[in-house]
């Protein structure tokens, strides 16, 4: 017997109008987001000689960034967004944690979600860059920092206690898994059981996404890497491929739809009525820093979803707030303003 195949689409259309309509919704909107808080930290410096000791630069210190990254970028995404962003998740007593908090305060997002936990290290990302006056710093070593010990036990009882109090005002919940244990896919199935299946929940999971297939997900947003390792592929230009393994992970979550970020192939948008849809990128498909646009991807199509828009309506939504963050250096966030001027722009010149 000959197998059906899935119905695409290579130019969706959307009424760019309505997209418009649905991110001045954004404001409206409560979104708790549940996930792994990370500091990405950048280290600035120039080249000022090779080192007599080893083949090596040596780098004078010039100055050091630290900016939300992992969760807590989709988080700050949110609040650029403009959305009333609740963040549920756990740092360090650490330097780094301090940073994060006080980040969250001078944006007036609500911290009281925020665990501080005593002995536990904030995962960081240290970035050097290096480079010489009046020249763009390229990135040349990258260190993580993790912590030694996995979240306690009181802590993950305690965040999920900050969750489900937070959820009764909630329109949709936003997890962001970077496998530093602020979330599980059992803490995430109580969350979505508390509200009747009626909790519209959005996943980002750097590891492992096929262990929330019971937890209640309406869509997750993984990028082709993560479906590469979920399913031990490659998938490259294979269209065939990426569709196969696309529709075995829709069906395998019972989600909604699945929305797969490509890089400057765009996205591939699978929905549960069996349309599977390819958008192209964006803007320029030469990104100057694609570092942290899966967050701003999960906050984007979250809040579209959130206000009410189909899946392909918030899948280009997060396209556009995807490109243009790439444009941007170092971890970053898309404002609200430059979300709908950029859809407004796309509008006016298709109607000319």
């Amino acid at each position: 017997m000959k197998r059906s195949q899935p119905k695409t689409a290579a130019t969706p259309s959307v009424d760019l109008l309505a997209l418009g309509d649905c991110v001045e919704k954004f404001p409206t909107k409560t979104i708790v987001l549940l996930g792994d808080f990370v500091a990405d930290e950048f280290q600035y410096g120039e080249i000022s000689r090779v080192s007599r000791e080893a083949p090596v630069l040596i780098l004078r210190h010039r100055e050091t960034q630290l900016f939300p990254g992992g969760g807590a970028n989709a988080a700050n995404n949110l609040a650029a967004l403009r959305a009333r962003v609740i963040p549920v998740t756990a740092v360090g007593d650490d330097v780094a944690g301090d940073a994060l908090i006080a980040h969250f305060r001078r944006a007036r997002v609500n911290v009281s979600g925020i665990l501080r936990v005593k002995g536990w290290k904030t995962p960081t990302k240290t970035r050097f860059l290096a480079g010489w006056a009046h020249t763009t710093a390229q990135q040349v070593l990258r260190v993580d920092w993790e912590p030694k010990s996995p979240l306690p036990e009181s802590a993950r009882a305690r965040l999920r206690e900050h969750l489900l109090n937070n959820l009764k005002r909630a329109d949709a919940l936003a997890v962001s898994d970077y496998g530093f244990g602020a979330t599980s896919p059992e803490v995430v199935r109580d969350a979505a059981a508390k509200r009747r299946g009626s909790l519209l929940v959005t996943l980002d999971a750097r590891y492992h996404l096929h262990r929330y297939a019971k937890a209640g997900i309406t869509s997750a947003t993984p990028n082709e890497a993560e479906m590469e390792a979920q399913h031990g592929i490659t998938i490259g230009q294979n269209l065939e491929e990426l569709v196969r393994v696309g529709r075995a992970t829709l069906s395998a979550m019972k989600l909604q739809a699945l929305l797969v970020t490509r890089g400057r192939h765009g996205m591939a948008l699978f929905e549960s009525a069996g349309h599977v849809t390819h958008i192209p990128v964006y803007g320029s498909d030469q990104a100057v820093d694609v570092t942290g646009a899966g967050d701003t991807v999960l906050a984007g199509y979250t809040l579209a979803l959130a206000c009410g828009a189909s899946p392909l309506e918030a899948a280009h939504i997060a396209n556009i707030a995807g490109g243009l963050v790439v444009m941007k250096r170092g971890t970053a966030a898309v404002s609200h303003e430059e979300l709908l001027g950029a859809i407004r722009k796309e509008a006016s010149g298709a109607a000319s």
